[in-house]
């Protein structure tokens, strides 16, 4: 039995940026050359819609999976995504690695004309799109079958500690957002090292017997040549971040020095938390590849 310590590296390519169908094409296909293992979209308004979008990913390439990092579940009727999950399952030939989340944003809420609900009432949304999720996959009567019987792997994603305790419960992958407590709606901000990794270990405990099969991940915001002069990490997704070097190589999201320095502090992750599986931010594609490489 495989233990979480010692699991298979995975690293994933969140993209957001492509404007046009071959921008999409160009980019999939690139990330798959490169040796990335999946390709996600995100779902915000103002960005394509993420399961046609994932539809054209799948089309466009031939190895790596197409995941949705992460659904905002609260904006879909469970039964109804349950349907369209298995669909784009079966017609992407079992490549589908389907993320969800309880949203966080506010403004995105307001644009939808959807009301602001409280945390308590999105994470029960969500939690009975898990379920039907599962039903629909165990289904006999669903038309088109999802490849496999249990249906695509299904990562959930978030940083409170009931949306951490149901990924605890029935996710295949926990999504760490590897971000900070913020007040309800605000969006988000990164997080310092003890706040990331205290909910890490805080999802250990809750696996119990489930650790060797669930799968770890975190996303990977920056990747740096060398540790900044003066302490300070400009543009950490929408944050400067003022740690000191030794701080900084402690920060899940961030890596830091010459492609097999960033290869040895994720082999490092892996050994002290558990992580496996990485997702990089687009802008760091390039720089990210030459961590697979050095890897691989």
């Amino acid at each position: 039995m495989t233990s979480p310590y010692d699991r298979p590296l995975r690293f994933g390519l969140v993209l957001f940026t492509p404007a046009t169908r071959a921008d999409w094409v160009a980019k999939a296909r690139e990330a798959e050359r490169l040796g990335y293992d999946v390709v996600s979209v995100s779902d915000h308004l103002g960005m394509p819609a993420p399961l046609a979008t994932a539809a054209l990913l799948a089309e466009a390439t031939e190895r790596v999976r197409i995941g949705t990092l992460v659904l905002n579940t609260v904006f879909y009727r469970p039964t109804v995504l349950a349907r369209e999950i298995a669909t784009l399952d079966h017609h992407t030939g079992g490549r589908l690695e389907v993320g969800l989340g309880a949203g966080y944003d506010k403004a995105q809420f307001d644009r939808a004309g959807l009301p602001w609900i409280p945390a308590g009432e999105r994470v029960d949304h969500l939690e009975r799109t898990v379920r039907a999720l599962r039903d629909t996959f165990a289904s006999p009567d669903t038309v088109p079958p999802p490849v496999r019987p249990q249906g695509p792997p299904i990562l959930i994603a978030g940083r409170g500690p009931r949306v951490l305790k149901l990924a605890a419960e029935h996710a295949d992958i926990v999504g760490f957002t590897a971000t900070a407590p913020v007040r309800d709606g605000e969006g988000l901000r990164l997080g310092g090292p003890e706040e990331i990794t205290g909910r890490i270990q805080d999802v250990h405990a809750l696996l119990g017997d489930r650790a060797p099969h669930v799968e770890l991940n975190v996303p990977i915001h920056r990747v740096l040549p060398s540790p900044p002069a003066a302490g300070t990490v400009t543009d950490v997704w929408q944050n400067d971040l003022d740690l000191d070097p030794g701080r900084l190589a402690e920060l899940p999201s961030v890596l830091v020095g010459s492609p097999k320095d960033r290869a040895e502090q994720l082999l490092e992750r892996r050994q002290k938390y558990g992580l496996s599986y990485f997702s990089v931010l687009e802008p760091e594609m390039a720089a990210f590849a030459e961590v697979i490489e050095e890897l691989r």
